[in-house]
């Protein structure tokens, strides 16, 4: 009789075991941009076996100048998305039910960044410029800034010269724009690291202009959050990835 208990039980014990194994449930991040430092808690918790102590196997899809979050999400190509505040406003006006879920950056860490050569000093410097910004969703702080300085963007009278920036600073190098688009933890450094020095540079943070917003936040579709497994999912997703800041 205790044999049999015994084996019974080892037998449960293992169908639980296999049974946690085989339940993680499988997540799609879709970065908002090329793999980098912005993004390397989501690697790290995955590194460091975060997601996988929540029952999660996670996928993080890089992103790039032509992927648009927003899209790869409402096709089905994602669970969750990071993205911008205004690129999400944008996407639920097209009809896509973006949510936010979490908010990792309160601050925005959006740029301008000029050669000092360029003759710009001062924000009113920029008529008669090429400025480089980045679109997908990037652009609407930009559109905003230059709508608040009542500057044109488009048409044969614009005020500025507007180059769709791709993912490196080669234009600001190259003298293909007096100004391009930088981020405080990323391409600012990747100028410095090309020989500028930070004296020939001129640098415009969207914090200090009043034309900042909410930028990195986890995204996902509304109708997802009306599925309890898919809210439990998720929470444990955020949960995870948090982890990485504590630990």
């Amino acid at each position: 009789m205790r044999t049999s208990l015994a084996i019974t039980a080892g037998l449960l014990l293992g169908a639980s075991f296999g049974n946690s194994a085989a339940a993680a449930d499988k997540v799609t991040l879709q970065l908002k941009w090329v793999a980098q430092a912005q993004f390397a808690g989501y690697y790290v918790a995955k590194s460091k076996g975060f997601y996988k102590d929540a029952d999660l196997d996670v996928t993080i899809n890089p992103g790039g100048p032509d992927v648009a979050p927003p899209q790869v999400i409402a096709g089905g190509g994602a669970d969750v998305v990071i993205d911008w505040m205004p690129s999400a406003l944008a996407t639920r006006e097209k009809g896509v039910a973006l949510v936010n879920i979490a908010q990792v950056f309160k601050r925005s860490g959006m740029e301008l960044t000029c050669r000092a050569d360029s003759g710009v000093k001062t924000p009113a410097d920029f008529k008669g410029k090429t400025l480089g910004v980045w679109f997908g969703g990037n652009e609407y702080p930009f559109l905003s800034w230059m709508d608040k300085l009542k500057l044109k963007t488009s048409g044969a009278d614009a005020d500025i010269k507007v180059l769709k920036q791709g993912f490196n600073v080669d234009p600001l190098l190259q003298k293909q724009a007096a100004c391009i688009s930088t981020m405080t933890y990323n391409e600012y450094w990747q100028i410095i690291d090309a020989g500028v020095k930070p004296a020939d540079l001129v640098v415009f943070k969207y914090e200090d202009q009043g034309v900042a917003t909410l930028e990195d936040g986890l995204y996902t579709l509304d109708a997802k959050l009306k599925d309890p497994a898919a809210v439990d999912k998720l929470a444990r997703f955020v949960r995870a990835s948090k982890c990485v800041r504590r630990r």
